[in-house]
């Protein structure tokens, strides 16, 4: 029996087919869709690295099943770009040295655009080390990770005052 799962993935709508209701929205991004910028680390919630924004709030993709999220808006790292215009937290991740070997990247960097959207993130280190306390760095990145957001927070109400 296959069942049927519609999603805008990166402003682009997806139908899928799916053999088993057990599909996490992690595995359907990875091996249905070719979007591995979403990492599998722990595959249990606790790491972060497949961190997502679904319907603009953050989310553990190893978690959530696809069946469960018809209709759902998902972004995922590939979709943060504008072409070569990089969004202003993965310009920030870069100018702040936010990472190392790069593989929490993609779930850091989306945690965080998604603890700026909800209005978290502010611009004091302790508030957004508390916010993104989900999202694990094996390598130790975390000082800087924390300057991006806060660069990228000041940076983003900036030019949203401007405009």
């Amino acid at each position: 029996m296959s069942l049927s799962v519609t999603l805008t993935v990166n402003r682009v709508q997806h139908r899928v087919l799916l053999d088993d209701p057990r599909v996490t929205l992690l595995d359907l991004l990875r091996e249905r869709l070719q979007l591995t910028g979403t990492k599998k680390g722990c595959d249990r919630g606790q790491c972060g690295a497949c961190t997502i924004l679904l319907n603009g709030r953050r989310a553990n993709a190893c978690l959530a099943l696809a069946l469960s999220h018809d209709g759902a808006e998902i972004l995922t790292i590939e979709g943060l770009a504008d072409g070569e215009v990089l969004h202003p937290v993965q310009a920030a991740f870069i100018a702040h040295d936010a990472f190392q070997c790069g593989f929490c990247t993609p779930g850091q960097i989306m945690s965080a655009i998604g603890l700026i959207g909800e209005g978290q993130a502010g611009t004091d280190a302790e508030r957004v080390r508390e916010g993104m306390s989900g999202n694990l760095c094996r390598c130790g990145a975390y000082r800087g990770i924390t300057e991006a957001v806060v660069a990228a927070t000041r940076s983003m109400t900036e030019e949203e005052s401007a405009a």
